[in-house]
């Protein structure tokens, strides 16, 4: 089983890396990857236990780039975590979501509800290789007792509409796709679902170099991964797939391996890499 989709607390998942790649081995997992939003801080020790574990590891990420208004989630897979441009850039948006969750805790006050925005933030603050995100104040909200659920705190304070959501701010794909390459990774576009038109994508393959598109994911049923299989074979592009496992109910509580890729796509995955590499000019 290949899960390439998976967080930790070095963002918004629950388990350590550790934890994560132990209820990996439970699940048969053989290759994973973790790709915590805006940070490889997860990846080392992630990487150690799987060794341990005799599980492949791929080292990866989630970077969120923004276009159009719309947040569009841009995987890299076997990423060089030591790059220390990609580093930089990854400090920037870790700094921006910082200031992101600030503003929604303002928001918040000026609704009568009062959080401790240090003491949310504390975790990013003391590392700043942690990427904060709006998990945690909807894990703060419920610890107030102002939700029952971090599914309710999304969907009355921290979504689009809603009276605490700030529109994120954010590198454009193109950048993001770009930032990607020249860390030695391979850049596939995240859950596509309705908020990415296929022409996006076409864009994006066409003009700025993404490899893969992300088919297999809980939010994608049975026809609409097989709509973006078909898809990448006619954009002449790869497919990834995982299960966005973040041990939390706000993501729908799914398991780990609960979505999975296909060995066969796997395979094409790390040849496209491979050639990637072999052709890509080396950034510095």
């Amino acid at each position: 089983m290949i899960d390439l989709h998976t967080h930790t607390t070095a963002s918004d998942g629950r388990c350590t890396p550790t934890e994560l790649v132990g209820r990996a081995a439970a699940a048969g997992i053989a290759v994973l990857s973790v790709t915590d939003h805006d940070t490889v801080s997860g990846c080392a020790a992630a990487a150690a236990a799987c060794r341990a574990a005799a599980i492949e590891f791929v080292a990866g990420i989630e970077v969120t780039a923004v276009f159009e208004g719309v947040d569009v989630h841009t995987l890299g897979y076997f990423i060089d975590a030591a790059s220390p441009p990609f580093a930089a850039f990854l400090g920037a948006q870790r700094r921006v979501r910082i200031d992101r969750l600030r503003q929604m805790v303002t928001l918040l006050e000026k609704d009568g509800i009062v959080l401790d925005a240090d003491a949310i933030l504390k975790p990013a603050i003391d590392d700043p290789s942690i990427a904060a995100g709006r998990p945690w104040i909807a894990r703060a909200l419920v610890e107030a007792g102002r939700v029952q659920t971090t599914n309710d705190a999304f969907r009355l304070w921290l979504t689009p509409g809603r009276p605490a959501f700030v529109p994120r701010v954010g590198a454009p794909p193109e950048e993001v796709i770009d930032r990607i390459h020249s860390a030695s990774g391979l850049a596939s576009m995240a859950h596509p679902g309705p908020r990415v038109p296929d022409e996006w994508l076409t864009r994006w393959a066409k003009n700025a170099g993404l490899d893969a598109v992300e088919a297999y994911h809980p939010d994608h049923d049975a026809p609409t991964t097989r709509r973006y299989v078909e898809l990448a074979a006619r954009l002449g592009i790869a497919v990834s797939g995982g299960s966005d496992y973040h041990a939390d109910q706000s993501h729908g509580g799914r398991s780990i391996g609960s979505v999975a890729l296909p060995r066969e796509a796997y395979e094409r995955l790390k040849e496209r890499h491979r050639q990637g590499q072999q052709g890509r000019p080396v950034k510095t």
